[in-house]
């Protein structure tokens, strides 16, 4: 075993020291290569570098461990460049990641690369694919929360909102040429809420070798002189595309009124930094806009050196206020410096360090410029909010804010206050014109309607043409002449006679053969998913008509005016009035007294004398006076009513359906006609379950239809049905129940903008009455037809017309019986209480116990002899031999005073003067 001196020992162990602590001071002092590929021309790119630059210098100032070291590249916006530049990057500089690219399709060749080269790459360009672009490119980390679906779905709710059907989308081509996703995008939007882009226009890329000025001109006459569509969107392009298109939008009148603009995130973005000249020319249009905080005090910090330092380096510039591309650029520097620092003394050749790394940098969680910078799925994951604002002067004002999840957090954007292009304030634009050199539009006219009063079509031989008249045509011209003077534009068109079903026109507007439709054209909710139907300017509905005939005399006539129930309900309270009246005048007037045969003829006879008032039976009871007031009340309604009704019967000629309703016609079977082109044939299989159905093509072929009994019933439209039952009086009436519909209106596509202006127009003719004339004009053939609704049969006076009074008879009736047995039975027991006071049983002697019971016993007993003293029965007798039995019970609202309670001294007065008072009363 050798051996070492001290001196050799002390030698070795200072170089060991010596060698650790050099390690360390490297380690502490480890440079990392950061790439930066930006497009150094556009505005973007300045702002990114100067951001860039700020955060390094700010980081490597600092007490980190690592400090970055950049290398910038400039792409010029092309994607081979771009791709190029990675590959220089990670080959010679050996970057460890990748910051930047100023569009999408340079973002995923850069991503490809870096995921190749195991290099993570940190976009702040929005994506397409959102769903998909973390499992195609798993090294690239977006700093953004916007992805293209969610800018097209804030659009679409602004094109919903204001209900514009028809769009121009504007966007700058690829460098390479290929189709734009967020196109498709936009167009699978619009159709859900039944829009449509209309025409596009695809503007050469800035770095194109040619002036693109001469196509932008040549696209937008296009849309001047052939399209309706005044609705441009600006979905993606850059400042200097943006510029030229809004200029020659300009010269060409796309920006005035009833135009309206929106611009994507890509262009608003720079709303704060770009020059006021540019987005001069498109005053009013709407801008949507990724929203941050402006309150963040490091935000306001960067803000500051921003803006000093920009207007060093690029003092050409006019604006120098940072823009979201700025603020991502710094985050992003700010988040690769925190992973590094997270990462410790971790080697950066390991193999591992490149996955570490990325897998640190989807891990962050701080506060940026921003707010919180944390990533999802590969993006930030932070709430997206995006911000409409409008175009006003050389900035914008702030309008309204938009989520993915709950739209707009005021949900009528209608409401807002907003400067539309062309200095439009009062109302909302249009979004549509008629083109300079219009086609005239193509209509649809059937040329085979039932009733010619409505459509009519004939060939002129000494003209050569056609002619359409009509009802329905009037009403169209009258629109198109509204709309010259209301809306100061002419509405071109040509009649096109169709020969078919209605359904068949409505499936040649959905196919574009025409442009619209103008006839008597139900709208129908199945119409309705193909086409847009306009306001109806008529009523609509079916319902059945029948032939009329004269009703034959019936010898048992008189009974009609009242329904069965009406005549049993009337008898029943006139025997129970009969009742009420004779059993409490029973008890007080002779003239209700004798055999119960005197009795019962003497109740019936008043009773029915009643009816014609010429009864003469003196009433002596109150509560019988008031159930007879309230009955000769009720007598005198009654007798008033049928006499009414059965006057009307007999003196009027009457007229009654051959069939009554449409359920004899299902257990009949029988025939029924309708129109055969119509909806009219199949409504009546489907809904209405009729099997015999017969088509009546014309007019005129019903009556002989209904002669022949080919048919039993027609089934008409409503405006029809009016029309027909005036043409021919008295011979065809209207039963059962008129199924509604949405009445007639014209017929446009689904993404016609005339549909809303040709409504308000029907509106207006509705509303000054100009209508109801054309309809009198057209449709009114009662000069012809003295009494044009055939008097049917008076309807017959039921119970439920009089089941109130009814009730306030019987109700009246059996109150006063009531009340009457109640004073009655009082009056009895007064009685018995008077009787046994006067008696020799009633002595002081008697103890109160005792006079209890017997107290009880009196109002318990009814029967005379079970409370009288045995003493008093011989001198009754000879009282109830002299005075009848019937002479016992006393009216009790006639009581005499001598029996009244508290008066027991005029008990002493004879009897026999209850002769004079009974007669009395």
């Amino acid at each position: 075993m050798p051996s070492f001196s001290p001196s050799k020992l002390i030698f070795v162990f200072i170089v060991s020291i010596i060698l650790s602590y050099g390690s360390v001071i490297v380690a502490q002092n480890q440079t990392t290569n950061i790439g930066v590929i930006i497009d150094e021309s556009t505005r973007a790119g300045k702002e990114q570098k100067t951001a860039i630059e700020i955060a390094v210098k700010k980081l490597n100032s600092g007490s980190n461990d690592r400090k970055l070291a950049i290398h910038f590249k400039n792409s010029s916006g092309d994607p081979l460049e771009a791709a190029s530049s990675a590959h220089e990057l990670i080959d010679k500089q050996n970057v460890r990641a990748i910051i930047g690219t100023s569009s999408w399709e340079e973002t995923t060749v850069v991503a490809k690369i870096g995921q190749q080269a195991r290099v993570p790459v940190i976009s702040s360009t929005a994506s397409t694919l959102q769903p998909l672009f973390h499992l195609q490119w798993p090294f690239l980390v977006q700093m953004t929360d916007l992805d293209i679906s969610n800018e097209i779905n804030c659009i679409t709710s602004i094109i919903k909102s204001y209900n514009w059907k028809r769009i121009i989308a504007v966007y700058e081509d690829n460098v390479y040429g290929g189709e734009y996703e967020g196109f498709s995008i936009l167009s699978e939007a619009l159709q859900k809420i039944d829009s449509i882009i209309e025409h596009r226009v695809v503007v050469p890329h800035f770095t194109s070798p040619f002036d693109p000025k001469e196509t932008i001109r040549d696209a937008l006459a296009t849309i001047l002189t052939t399209k309706q569509s005044r609705v441009f969107i600006l979905l993606k392009s850059s400042i200097p595309t943006a510029t030229r298109v809004f200029e020659e939008a300009n010269k060409l009148g796309l920006t005035g009124q009833d135009s309206v603009w929106i611009l994507g995130n890509g262009f608003s973005s720079f709303l704060d930094s770009i020059e006021p000249s540019v987005f001069r020319p498109v005053q009013g249009a709407l801008g949507i806009k990724t929203y941050y905080s402006n309150e963040n005090p490091q935000l306001l910090e960067f803000r500051s050196n921003f803006k000093t330092i920009f207007r060093s380096n690029y003092p050409e510039e006019d604006k120098f206020e940072p823009g979201i591309y700025a603020i991502r650029a710094y985050d992003s520097i700010e988040t690769i410096s925190r992973a590094l620092d997270r990462l410790g003394n971790l080697n950066e050749t390991d193999n591992a360090f490149s996955e570490k790394l990325l897998n640190t940098i989807l891990s962050s969680n701080f506060s940026g410029l921003t707010g919180t910078i944390a990533f999802q799925d590969g993006k930030l994951s932070q709430p997206l909010v995006i911000q409409l604002v409008n175009v006003v002067g050389k900035s914008y004002k702030e309008l309204e804010f938009w989520s993915p999840g709950s739209g707009f957090s005021n949900r009528s954007i209608r409401q807002l206050s907003i400067n539309w292009p062309g200095d439009l304030i009062n109302r909302i634009p249009k979004g549509w014109a008629m083109p300079n050199n219009a086609t005239k539009m193509k209509i649809g006219v059937p040329d085979s309607t039932s009733f010619e009063r409505f459509v009519k079509v004939e060939w002129i031989e000494s003209t050569n043409e056609t002619k359409y008249t009509g009802f329905c045509i009037a009403v169209f011209e009258s629109v198109v002449a509204t709309l010259q003077e209301k809306y100061g534009y002419t509405l071109p068109y040509e009649f096109i006679n169709h020969t078919g079903s209605y359904d068949d026109l409505i499936d040649k507007v959905y196919y574009k053969t025409y442009d619209a439709v103008v006839g008597d054209v139900t709208i129908l909710a199945n119409r309705s998913k193909y086409v847009e139907f306009t306001q109806p300017f008529t009523e609509s509905g079916l319902s059945m008509v029948v032939q009329v005939r004269s009703e034959p005399q019936k010898a048992w006539k008189f009974m009609r005016p009242f329904t069965m129930e009406m005549w049993l309900a009337s008898g029943g309270i006139l025997f129970y009035t009969m009742f009420v009246v004779w059993f409490m005048e029973h008890q007080v007037n002779r003239e209700f007294r004798g055999s119960w045969k005197d009795q019962l003829g003497t109740a019936l006879w008043f009773t029915f004398s009643s009816l014609f008032f010429s009864h003469r039976e003196q009433i002596r009871s109150n509560h019988s006076k008031v159930v007879v007031m309230i009955w000769l009340f009720i007598v005198f309604i009654l007798t008033s009513s049928y006499t009414a009704s059965l006057t009307t019967m007999l003196t009027v000629r009457m007229l009654e359906p051959t069939v009554q309703n449409i359920d004899w016609i299902r257990r009949t079977d029988a025939p029924v006609g309708c129109d055969p082109d119509s909806f009219v044939g199949k409504y009546l299989t489907d809904v209405l379950n009729l099997k015999n159905i017969k088509n009546v093509s014309r007019q005129n072929e019903y009556p002989d239809n209904f002669k022949n009994e080919s048919i039993s019933a027609a089934f008409l439209e409503l405006p029809y049905q009016k029309y027909f039952l005036k043409e021919y009086c008295n011979q065809y009436m209207a039963v059962g129940p008129s199924y509604k519909f949405g009445g007639l209106g014209f017929v446009f596509p689904k993404d016609s903008p005339i549909t809303d202006d040709v409504s308000r127009a029907i509106l207006y003719l509705l509303e000054e009455g100009r209508i109801l004339e054309m309809e009198k004009e057209w449709l009114d053939t009662s000069q012809n037809c003295a009494n044009s609704n055939p008097e049917v049969e008076s309807e017959r006076l039921s119970l439920d017309n009089f089941w109130g009074i009814f009730v306030i008879s019987g109700a009246t009736s059996t109150l006063s019986l009531l009340i009457f047995l109640y004073r009655l039975l009082h009056n009895r027991i007064e009685q018995r209480i008077t009787s046994f006071r006067e008696s020799r049983w009633n002595t002081n002697n008697e103890s109160r116990w005792r006079r209890a019971i017997r107290l009880v016993l009196i109002m318990l007993s009814l029967n005379h002899t079970q409370a009288q003293p045995t003493q008093n029965l011989e001198s009754r007798e000879e009282w109830n031999h002299q005075n009848p039995q019937q002479w016992e019970l006393v009216s009790p609202t006639e009581v005499p005073h001598h029996l009244e309670i508290g008066r027991p001294t005029q008990l002493e007065i004879p009897m026999r003067k209850m002769d004079h008072v009974g007669e009395d009363l």
